[in-house]
């Protein structure tokens, strides 16, 4: 069974690239056409390529044109990809600059992922699952003055978020452990150090009082869950949003953000604070999210979350809850901030309105009515 696959990288001789994401079933050779002016396929082997890779998936790039002088090397990455569409960095690989020959067409990778993990994985839905391929071909250019020839390289962004990804997941050289919320998490002094000024000082500040060359005790953390600390981890060595599910992913980026803040990770915060800004406030956790950004100085979440009461109206809804008592108590200065935010919008509101009409409001009178079970409409009855 095959698939065709359309590249738009022309047929010139400057270096050329193809990049497709292919959804797959079953054993596929996966052709792509007009990559650098050549004929490809991919392919795709659902029980590994040899008696060593039986329990793998491999993948495979082969040019099935005649070997000429119009094409010198290739260089591909495979990825697989999230629901979203990403790229899963722990499962992204990028073979070395590939030198074809008559006998020599084909090249990739006979352990891509092992067969249980992705059938274990939430990568896998209704039995499919997705991969990016990006394909650089460097190609010779002629000169027309001689018959030397010039190669040039595209090179691919930065990988060094897999590498350091793939080190975590391997636990290869972990000179420190961690205990949290029952599970136990392996990693290396040296890269927690270097990205985090919290860590440099506990793991180096400890390490100055036992003999050199020994590895220090189990580092028990009693006030974080074991996932948020698992994601934290995966952001300090890749540098990217961790994989979370996402019926938990509002709960996990709050403490998340927290956790962030603790140990110096700025980047993770902002990170946070934008996930939580963007499509996760709701009526339901606008109170959580509003004492997160008071406590933690996140003045973007403090604005969306401000916007989402603008008006009078909802406002008023909210001062009827059990939520707005516990605001009141846990940050009152917010009933201000509050307040003051309805009548900044309704004053443009009435503005808009009698724009036309020549006439300027000069005041707005906003009545909101006292909430349910409160102390003072208790106190009126």
């Amino acid at each position: 069974m095959a698939t065709t696959l359309a590249s738009n990288t022309g047929d010139g001789p400057a270096p050329s690239s193809a990049s497709t994401a292919v959804t797959t079933r079953a054993n596929h050779v996966l052709k792509i056409d007009g990559a650098g002016g050549h004929t490809w396929h991919i392919n795709y082997r659902r029980r590994g390529s040899s008696d060593n890779s039986t329990d793998y998936i491999s993948f495979y790039l082969v040019l099935e044109d005649v070997v000429d002088e119009t094409v010198s090397a290739a260089q591909i990455t495979f990825s697989l990809l999230d629901q979203d569409g990403k790229p899963v960095p722990y499962h992204t690989h990028t073979t070395k600059a590939f030198n074809f020959s008559p006998g020599s067409s084909s090249f990739g990778f006979d352990n891509f992922i092992l067969r249980k993990d992705l059938e274990e994985s939430k990568h896998l839905k209704d039995d499919c699952f997705a991969i990016g391929v990006h394909v650089i071909i460097i190609v010779t250019k002629q000169e027309a003055s001689s018959s030397s020839s010039s190669v040039k390289l595209v090179p691919l962004p930065s990988d060094i978020h897999r590498h350091y990804g793939d080190l975590l997941s391997s636990k290869l050289g972990s000179d420190v452990k961690f205990i949290v919320g029952g599970e136990t998490f392996a990693a290396h002094r040296l890269v927690l150090a270097a990205r985090s000024p919290i860590f440099k000082i506990k793991l180096f500040r400890t390490s100055t009082c036992k003999d050199e060359g020994t590895t220090p005790d189990a580092i028990t953390i009693n006030d974080m869950d074991a996932q948020v600390f698992k994601a934290m981890l995966s952001f300090i060595y890749t540098d990217s949003w961790p994989e979370i599910d996402q019926e938990n992913e509002a709960a996990i980026a709050q403490h998340l953000l927290v956790a962030a803040e603790r140990y110096g990770l700025d980047r993770l915060k902002l990170m946070c604070e934008d996930r939580l800004c963007h499509g996760i406030i709701d009526m339901g956790s606008v109170t959580t999210n509003l004492v997160l950004a008071e406590n933690h100085y996140c003045h973007s979440l403090k604005k969306a979350c401000l916007e989402l009461l603008g008006s009078s109206t909802a406002l008023a809804e909210f001062m009827e809850t059990d939520d707005f008592r516990y605001l009141t108590k846990s940050c009152p200065g917010i009933l201000n901030d509050l307040i003051c935010n309805v009548v900044a919008r309704e004053r443009e509101r009435t503005k808009i309105l009698l724009g036309n009409k020549g006439r300027q409001c000069d005041s707005i009178d906003i009545r909101l009515q006292p909430w349910k079970n409160s102390a003072a409409a208790q106190k009126d009855q």
